[in-house]
């Protein structure tokens, strides 16, 4: 039951068509934006012609206050919003945070019949003795909370398949303490595939995409993690990403960076983001200076064979710089 009835009468000729089985290489990728909200600042730069639109993030428990009970006004604001610029929405719900104060599931998950619904994070090299919680990870592994999930994604197709060009589920990279809430690293990776899967038959005419990055027992593709993974996206109809744009850099090398490029003609569609930590944080080990746009381009189009780049809005080559 929703809160807010869409209304999208006014808005056709939005729907998109039907994903391709396989996409083709993109020699230029589309340039969009990534913005956690969509601020002044997103919407002013979507008057720029160079970009194609914009993705942003909303997290589980905005969309879903209570049980069974849904409120999607955000997300149809945003896309009004959006699309009265003539562009384009893309949507990242967030199952897992960042932020030690900020738990993304709804609140009636947090009951014994859900096994509290989520659990600590850590970023980085944790161990259960050391364990510095960073943020909050729904607990995918669990059955029940998987469930509520995909009913999500089912009400959330019902109201937008068609009308947002896509819709990608989070990174695969966690850490949580391995000894507690019934953790395993397989019931992980296997719930990860199949709410991955579930997207894919419920968004028919949107995009769905999972962004990968490193699965916790799959380094360098041990346990056959990576091609298992993007064999199964292949097989159902998953495009494939990343949060994060770095050329060259060696975790990635190992891991992602060499598969997605492997499976671009595979999957529907292959995307990859610039965020924040990729601006501020990343240099070129060449230069010793941050990677230029030309750079990021180059890379993503060579080397991964991409056809969306999410730029972050304080990208120096949106702000004129």
């Amino acid at each position: 039951m929703h809160f807010y009835h869409l209304a999208f009468s006014a808005l056709a000729g939005q729907a998109l068509a039907a994903p391709s089985a396989a996409a083709s290489a993109t020699p230029t990728p589309q340039n969009w934006l990534y913005s956690p909200q969509i601020d002044d600042v997103a919407l002013n730069l979507l008057d720029r012609h160079d970009i194609v639109g914009v993705q942003a993030q909303y997290t589980w428990k905005s969309l879903e206050p209570t049980e069974g009970y849904y409120n999607f006004s955000k997300i149809t604001r945003d896309y009004k919003n959006v699309l009265g610029k003539g562009k384009k929405l893309w949507v990242q719900v967030q199952d897992r945070t960042f932020d030690p104060s900020n738990d993304p599931v709804p609140g009636y998950l947090h009951t014994p019949y859900y096994n509290n619904g989520s659990a600590p994070s850590c970023d980085g090299n944790c161990t259960s003795e050391n364990f510095n919680v960073t943020g909050y990870v729904a607990q995918q592994w669990n059955a029940r909370v998987r469930s509520r999930y995909q009913a999500l994604l089912k009400e959330l197709a019902h109201d937008f398949d068609g009308k947002i060009t896509g819709l990608n589920l989070p990174e695969t990279s966690i850490t949580v303490d391995v000894t507690a809430n019934n953790y395993t690293d397989e019931g992980y990776f296997l719930g990860e595939l199949e709410n991955a899967g579930y997207a894919a038959s419920v968004f028919k005419k949107s995009y769905a995409v999972q962004y990968v990055n490193f699965w916790p027992d799959g380094w360098n593709n041990t346990n056959n993690r990576f091609t298992d993974s993007f064999n199964y996206y292949a097989k159902h109809g998953v495009g494939v990403g990343g949060p994060d744009l770095i050329p060259n850099k060696p975790g990635q090398m190992k891991n992602s960076y060499v598969y997605i490029p492997e499976y671009h003609n595979k999957v529907p569609i292959t995307v990859i983001a610039v965020q924040q930590p990729d601006v501020l944080n990343e240099t070129n080990a060449a230069t010793g200076k941050p990677f230029t746009k030309e750079e990021f381009v180059d890379f993503a189009v060579n080397d991964l064979k991409i056809d969306i780049i999410f730029w972050t809005t304080i990208i120096p080559w949106l702000q004129g710089k």
